[in-house]
């Protein structure tokens, strides 16, 4: 008799320079390709996952040779994303003003995810930032 199965969480370590973010994108997608309804979380997953890994980027303390990780694991009916870096700073909401290049990843989170947090990596140095993406209605 066949039995339902949950998706396995995904994690990578991935390089801390910004030319990793297209393959964190690609990874997500992959992902959630192999999951009965993973088109519903696609986009709103692949923008917060290349904003949470840009912020790692552009905003972590650590050492420069230190690597950023990625999860993902559905949990419930809400897909979960998580980006860990070697940084002791915590991230903001922050509000850009309309001629600033930058600033306003954080917010696309706030808005776009159903909760999203900061906590310190329990077992190493660092933190990690998580968000939660409901499924969008079809």
């Amino acid at each position: 008799m066949p039995t339902s199965r949950r998706p396995r969480a995904f994690v990578a370590r991935l390089s801390s320079r910004a030319e990793s973010a297209p393959l964190a994108r690609y990874l997500i997608r992959a992902y959630l390709s192999g999951l009965p309804s993973g088109d519903r979380y696609r986009d709103t997953a692949e923008l917060l996952l290349g904003e949470l890994f840009a912020n790692a980027v552009q905003h972590s303390d650590g050492p420069d040779d230190c690597h950023i990780e990625v999860r993902f694991a559905l949990t419930g009916s809400r897909l979960r994303l998580e980006v860990h870096d070697a940084g002791s700073g915590r991230p903001s909401v922050r509000t850009a003003a309309p001629d600033d290049e930058h600033g306003r990843g954080l917010y696309l989170v706030n808005e776009l995810a159903d909760r999203w947090g900061c906590a310190s990596r329990p077992y190493g140095i660092g933190k990690f930032v998580w968000a939660h993406i409901a499924p969008t209605t079809v």
